[in-house]
């Protein structure tokens, strides 16, 4: 039996391994390719300890296997509530491995935001810590399609406090072999990552594998990433272009380094330590990276340095520049929605710096007026992104998913289906060599150190804490956070209200990125607009931008 157990096992890693190698249309294939072509390559680096393509593999099948003994469905979702290390890569590429989905979760939300997470795409399977995990089991107790938890580092004790919850060692999920998952195909769900809206709670952004595999494809195309490269993960993994590191090194072969900074100084010192080739980040980060002094040597390998989540100011790139004269500038812009939309190439950094480019591979932007018909050479319209890259909508939203995700206007007849696109909500113009240029967005989302923040939430938390009546959550321009979080509150019944206690309230309530740089105290009630809602518009001008607190803009705060 034993044997014919081990047969069984070389038999399916050849079998997955040969389809990886023709053609890698799902996502988990991409580490599979290279696992399969280059085995002893150098694929994980975090901390002190690198794992081969072939070790990297050999984990995410074993994590499969244990998916599937734990009974899990094709399609339901795993949960991953870590820091950036090995076991997120492993549980995620192993999930996708099994067929079920994996659902990554920034590392600094807290519990109650973790639950409303498993709660709405009704996660199966949690991977965590143990001090992760007794921190959210007061918050598990109303996720009830929660059934494993599994551990990477005990036995998982307060697994025993929430009903119905059992505690999986991390080492039982490494303890089997290999064994083939569940049938799916490339327009099947991989993945669901959560952004938030202009109201509400966060919603989750269906992906499929035929989303992830062509993004990375796409994004490797343009960043001409090689297998001799290092790329430096410094984003969350939660966020697309964070997991885009991984996507993008493993298709091309290349090596990823996990970092979970405290101070802009840290990832400088990592890009030394580690020779990195290619760097991506969001323009809060740049801002510091640029005021500090960058070693001369490091030109000799970072190739390339990349924007996203904002556009970079003027100014810090300017600084990158003289700083690193032999490194190619990449400016993006995209939305989790689509994944990527646009890019600048490096030739054109120097001629239009206030560019976000144009199409990245395998993608088509459109510039459209609200009638659907395209917008002239210079004339602000939506921007409009089809193709490949397009989601599959928002988890358990069709109402938003309607409102995001439509038909491309003006399709010639013939077509047995519709063309579904992603309306971004954001206005551009685009010149006469068709080049892009981002003027503004059309809701009320607070873009903050690379974070889309919505309003209605940071007020919901405010309210929370009972010391509010009144209370609106606007952002204003800052010149590093790109926009920064001011809360206008009111106190309650009439009574007295202390900026430093809500402050705190807040901070205790909120992650880093959430909590607001100031908070404005003013007798109630706050300004109407003629439909009877708080008029966010007149509190806006009447703000002023305000200054960073000490501190402010430092790492990603996540909590170990």
């Amino acid at each position: 039996m034993a044997c014919f157990r081990s047969w069984a096992i070389i038999d399916y890693l050849f079998f997955t391994r040969t389809t990886a190698m023709r053609s890698s249309v799902l996502l988990h294939e991409l580490l599979l390719h290279s696992a399969t072509t280059a085995p002893d390559a150098p694929a994980l680096t975090y901390q002190q300890q690198t794992l081969r393509y072939g070790e990297l593999a050999a984990a995410a099948e074993r994590f499969a296997d244990g998916v599937l003994r734990l009974g899990v469905a094709r399609g339901e979702r795993i949960g991953i509530y870590l820091e950036k290390r090995h076991e997120f890569v492993v549980a995620a590429f192993g999930a996708l491995a099994a067929g079920a989905v994996f659902v990554p979760i920034n590392p600094i939300l807290k519990a109650e935001q973790v639950a409303y997470i498993l709660r709405d795409c009704n996660v199966r399977v949690l991977v965590t810590s143990a001090p992760r995990l007794a921190g959210l089991a007061p918050a598990l107790q109303a996720c009830h399609d929660l059934r494993h938890a599994v551990v990477i580092d005990g036995e998982g004790d307060a697994a025993a406090d929430v009903p119905g919850l059992a505690a999986v060692p991390w080492t039982a999920m490494q303890s089997g072999g290999a064994s083939r998952g569940h049938r799916v195909i490339d327009e099947d769900l991989a993945a669901i990552l959560y952004t938030s809206g202009s109201t509400g709670r966060p919603k989750g952004v269906m992906l499929s594998h035929r989303n992830m595999t062509t993004g990375a494809k796409s994004v490797a195309q343009y960043l001409e990433n090689r297998s001799s490269d290092t790329l430096l993960a410094a984003l969350p993994l939660s966020f697309d272009a964070g997991f885009s590191q991984l996507t993008t090194a493993f298709h091309a072969g290349a090596r990823v380094v996990l970092i979970n900074y405290l101070l802009p100084k840290d990832v400088l010192n990592a890009v030394v330590r580690e020779r990195v080739t290619g760097l991506t980040a969001v323009p809060p980060l740049w801002i510091q990276l640029a005021q500090l002094r960058w070693p001369e040597g490091v030109g000799e390998h970072l190739r390339y340095f990349a924007n996203t989540g904002g556009r970079m100011p003027l100014e810090t790139l300017k600084a990158l520049r003289a700083a690193l004269p032999g490194s190619k500038p990449y400016l993006m812009y995209g939305l989790t929605e689509a994944f990527r939309a646009t890019y600048l190439p490096p030739e054109e950094a120097d001629r239009r710096p206030d560019s976000i480019g144009k199409a990245i591979p395998n993608a088509e932007v459109l510039v459209l007026r609200e009638d659907g018909s395209v917008c002239a050479d210079n004339e602000p319209g939506e921007l409009v992104q089809r193709g490949a890259l397009v989601g599959m909508g928002y988890w358990n939203d069709p109402d938003k998913t309607a409102e995001r995700y439509r038909p491309l206007p003006g399709r010639e007849a013939g077509f047995v289906r519709p063309e579904i696109v992603v309306f971004s909500g954001d206005t551009v113009r685009r010149d006469e060599e068709g080049f892009l240029y981002f003027i503004g967005r059309r809701d009320e989302m607070i873009k903050t150190s690379g974070y889309r923040v919505s309003p209605t939430e940071v007020e919901e938390g405010a309210y929370a804490t009972e010391l509010v009546g009144e209370c609106a959550a606007l952002g204003v321009e800052h010149p590093v956070l790109g926009q920064a979080i001011v809360l206008i509150a009111t106190p309650r019944d009439g009574g007295a209200l202390d900026e430093a206690t809500l402050l705190a309230a807040c901070k205790a309530r909120f992650p880093a990125y959430m909590v607001p740089a100031r908070i404005v105290v003013r007798p109630g009630p706050l300004p109407r607009n003629p439909n009877g809602k708080i008029d966010r518009r007149r509190l806006a001008e009447d703000c002023k931008p305000p200054l960073p607190r000490a501190g402010e803009g430092g790492g990603e705060g996540e909590e170990k």
